[in-house]
């Protein structure tokens, strides 16, 4: 039974992986029983008892989501080319749908998004995700690696984790006109709090790129600093690398104890590597540093 259960949910994941790969193209019933190799007649139930969502809500959150993500934080993309990308036959019925979701027009959204109600339309996704896509860890995916000192710009985010959308802006906005393209300067995120304290207000975080150039008073809030080099156990996240408190907790409660290592004097941080949505959620890459002595 239990392998019969592990085949019934692979088959599952295999059409969240193939919604993921094609969010522009039309996600019917019977194409997406298909690939699940099951009955078009019963796999919509099927889903629905699996994921707590129907097909059609599931689908278009992740449209959702990826419009917005571009919306917020890829600014070349014109409203009108996010709309047809989210499978909308024009953008005044897109933005109807986003006004409706979100309380903001999607032009409103991309000058100054309001988190708060952006996070709690997408948790229905988030929980049907973790149902099947829950990430599960053990010693042999941790390696110990010396990694270099690296120079860094940084921007501190300090306060409610529901607004870090809001300085992540700030921050790509800054990159950007400083020519610090993700794909030639190291993309990483220090936690020099809890993931999740019980006052949200203590909440701690520091975004970082990579960079050696001088950083001028016209840059403030930016400020310089580094990533000091040293061993580290490192464990890679592949997909929804949004939420990594998991591999943290896997780190810090179930590896370190039974490694014989000790923690060094410096936050558990991770190192973005490649980003939705340029690539499916669930192809985005992660790694997360545990500084070692």
């Amino acid at each position: 039974m239990k392998a019969a259960l592990q085949n019934y949910q692979d088959r599952m994941r295999r059409v969240l992986d193939y919604i993921d790969r094609h969010l522009d193209r039309d996600l019917d019933l019977e194409t997406l029983s298909g690939v699940a190799a099951f009955s078009k007649f019963h796999f919509h139930r099927q889903f629905t008892a699996t994921l707590g969502l129907s097909v059609h809500r599931y689908v278009q959150l992740a449209r959702m989501k990826r419009a917005s993500y571009r919306l917020a934080y890829r600014d070349a993309q014109s409203v009108t080319d996010i709309a047809m990308d989210a499978g909308y036959d024009a953008p005044e019925a897109f933005a109807r749908a986003f006004q409706q979701r979100f309380g903001q027009s999607p032009s409103s959204f991309r000058k100054s998004p309001d988190w708060e109600p952006w996070l709690a339309a997408f948790g229905p996704l988030d929980n049907a995700r973790s149902k099947l896509m829950q990430k599960t860890f053990n010693a042999t995916d941790v390696t110990i690696r010396d990694v270099p000192t690296t120079p860094v710009a940084i921007l501190e985010h300090r306060g409610d984790p529901a607004m870090l959308g809001a300085t992540i802006q700030r921050f790509i906005a800054w990159r950007k006109a400083a020519g610090l393209h993700p794909g030639t300067s190291p993309t990483f995120a220090v936690w020099r709090s809890e993931l999740r304290p019980a006052m949200s207000a203590d909440y701690s975080e520091d975004l970082c790129v990579g960079t050696d150039r001088p950083i001028k008073p016209s840059d403030a809030p930016i400020k310089a600093g580094e990533i000091p080099g040293g061993r580290c156990a490192v464990l890679r996240v592949v997909g929804n690398t949004d939420y990594l408190e998991p591999a943290a907790l896997y780190l810090y409660r179930d590896w370190l104890p039974s490694s014989g290592e000790e923690a060094r004097d410096f936050p558990i941080y991770c190192q973005r590597l490649r980003f939705f949505p340029e690539v499916p959620e669930h192809e985005a890459v992660a790694d997360v540093f545990l500084p070692l002595k």
